[in-house]
């Protein structure tokens, strides 16, 4: 096993695809991504099995998955005419999931991880009309013009933030926020939010790996949502991981227990829950 499995922020990639090749190959998967594998590759699954915990932490990374599905497929068949996916990584939903040829659905990530992409996928159809886009966002002038041309083209456009405002300093997610609320035929926005004391847990299993990776985590702020008015988005729809998992039947290991206490001492659990609330968000420009 070795000590570091995870080398750039671009490995995250190939370690979240790893966790749609386990949910696809299962008998009751949720959805099926028959480009999960190729694209996670060897590396993608020595990743899962070498990081500590890796393998468990499934559950939560496919809730992610089928919550951002089903928050796409409400939209679009509402109207929405243009996805923009920021940070896109090794998503293949252009490919797998049921939509319509007309709808426009732009991929914006590094250009290592598109040119990535690209080749692997190169005689494959996407099901809709696809762009993408090489560019860093943490080039702020870059990012702006390249929203602002999309947003010209767009009539009512949702953009997804999956597995990136974690990453990004508050700062940068206000920055960001700020940005995408300029740009007005931005309406929606579907994002994954961690709260401060799953952060927490999460940098004591993975902290090292993944700041000696040039990936390390910041965004979990005490108000939740709440962090996002001020830039002008107000919650639409919150998901919260705990009761996704069940309703899905993927709920982490000894969830048992989580169960008893629920019974036993409510409003412990409610406190609890509260502390660990998590889940996937859908936001509306006001």
């Amino acid at each position: 096993m070795t000590d570091q499995p995870l080398r750039s922020v671009s490995d995250t990639a190939l370690w979240v695809a790893y966790y749609r090749v386990m949910e696809s190959e299962r008998p009751d998967a949720h959805f099926r991504d028959p480009y999960a594998r190729g694209l996670a590759g060897e590396r993608g699954e020595r990743i899962t099995k070498n990081l500590r915990r890796g393998r468990m932490m499934a559950w939560p990374m496919v809730v992610r998955t089928v919550c951002f599905d089903e928050l796409i497929s409400m939209l679009v068949s509402g109207g929405v005419d243009t996805v923009i996916n920021l940070a896109a990584g090794l998503d293949s939903r252009p490919y797998r999931m049921d939509l319509p040829a007309s709808l426009q659905w732009i991929e914006i990530d590094f250009p290592e991880m598109i040119a990535y992409k690209q080749e692997y996928l190169k005689d494959e159809v996407p099901r809709c009309r696809l762009e993408r886009i090489s560019l860093d966002l943490t080039n702020i002038e870059g990012r702006r013009q390249a929203l602002a041309r999309i947003n010209a083209a767009a009539s009512t456009a949702v953009v997804l933030t999956e597995g990136l405002l974690a990453y990004l300093r508050p700062e940068d997610v206000s920055s960001l926020a700020q940005d995408l609320h300029d740009q007005s035929h931005c309406r929606y926005w579907i994002t994954d939010m961690v709260a401060p004391a799953i952060l927490k847990r999460t940098l004591k299993y993975w902290g090292k790996q993944l700041a000696s990776a040039n990936a390390p985590m910041h965004f979990a702020p005490e108000d939740g949502t709440e962090f996002f008015r001020p830039q002008g988005w107000k919650l639409v729809e919150y998901r919260e991981m705990l009761a996704e998992s069940r309703r899905l039947k993927r709920e982490m290991s000894m969830a048992w227990m989580l169960h008893l206490m629920q019974r036993l001492f409510p409003g412990r659990f409610a406190k609890m829950q509260q502390k660990w609330r998590s889940g996937i968000v859908l936001m509306e420009r006001v």
